[in-house]
């Protein structure tokens, strides 16, 4: 299994979206996600979501919440564990990044976004600051065929 952290970046009611276009071989390719990337050796869920962060924008990010782990599966990929962070104090300046493209997208208008079902499910636990939470999410192609949240089924 892959360990990732996955940070999403709220401001003046958006979050910061990287649209997935200039990879080929890409499990995300041309959807809408957050920011964010694999676990260097001996890091930690923050300190990669620090990183992360840093490397594809240019920010700093300033005291992110930890808000829940999403345990992620799709034919033909690696399994991976994503280290959910929410964020909406930083330092820096945006700069291009090379895995997408960034854009400031309103929440109330993300529904409208090519994206994974199962992060309009964990987008939504963090809009509503739900506890800390454990999603298990599986996926046949593009479709969302098994979706467990602190063990139970909502599918």
């Amino acid at each position: 299994m892959i360990d990732t952290s996955l940070v999403y970046i709220e401001h003046q009611g958006c979050y910061l979206m990287l649209h997935r276009i200039k990879k080929e071989k890409d499990v995300n390719k041309d959807k809408w996600i957050g920011i964010g990337g694999k676990f260097l050796p001996d890091e930690t869920p923050l300190q990669c979501a620090l990183r992360e962060t840093l490397e594809e924008t240019g920010l700093t990010l300033i005291e992110p919440q930890y808000c829940g782990i999403v345990d992620f599966k799709s034919e033909g990929w690696p399994e991976e564990r994503m280290h959910l962070f929410w964020a909406d104090r930083f330092e820096g300046a945006l700069k291009d990044c090379d895995e997408g493209t960034l854009e400031w997208v309103p929440i109330a208008k993300m529904d409208e976004l090519p994206q994974w079902e199962g992060d309009r499910i964990f987008l939504r636990l963090m809009q509503k600051k739900a506890p800390f939470f454990h999603l298990e999410l599986a996926y046949q192609g593009d479709t969302l065929v098994k979706a467990i949240l602190n063990k139970k089924s909502l599918l």
